[in-house]
């Protein structure tokens, strides 16, 4: 297993490092294997810093019903130019048991414990403490 703490994103298939948000919802995300996971939903950012904080990877469900969302600490992401999609060394086995959240209510991303736990779960450090 990769770790995830050292992964990098390059979201962009030219030399422009920049990328829209609007352009990043629906790119597909795949895992290292090639199985094709889901798409990002959205992203937050970080109010105060601008960082990007986590992808929120959609996942499983059908037409948009019972759909599951999956905060991903945006660290996680690899942009793969040839398959036009991000990359994330997770199984689908490791992604279901991931937090997550569905269409009944998202999490309170004020809750720095929640985010820990997710950060914990990727093996990742919180964003705010970078």
């Amino acid at each position: 297993m990769t770790d995830l703490s050292t992964a990098t994103t390059t979201p962009t298939t030219s030399g422009n490092p920049l990328i829209a948000g609007a352009r990043v919802a629906g790119t597909d995300v795949y895992n290292t294997a090639g199985d094709h996971l889901g798409e990002i939903y959205d992203v937050m950012l970080d109010k105060q810093t601008g960082k990007v904080a986590y992808a929120i990877m959609s996942f499983g469900g059908f037409l948009g019903l019972g759909e599951k969302y999956h905060p991903i600490p945006w660290s996680v992401l690899d942009y793969d130019t040839n398959r036009g999609g991000y990359v994330v060394p997770l199984t689908k086995d490791k992604l279901e048991a991931a937090p997550m959240y569905d269409s009944e209510g998202e999490p309170d991303w004020d809750d720095r414990a929640y985010g820990k736990r997710v950060h914990d779960y990727y093996g990742t450090m919180p964003y705010w403490m970078m």
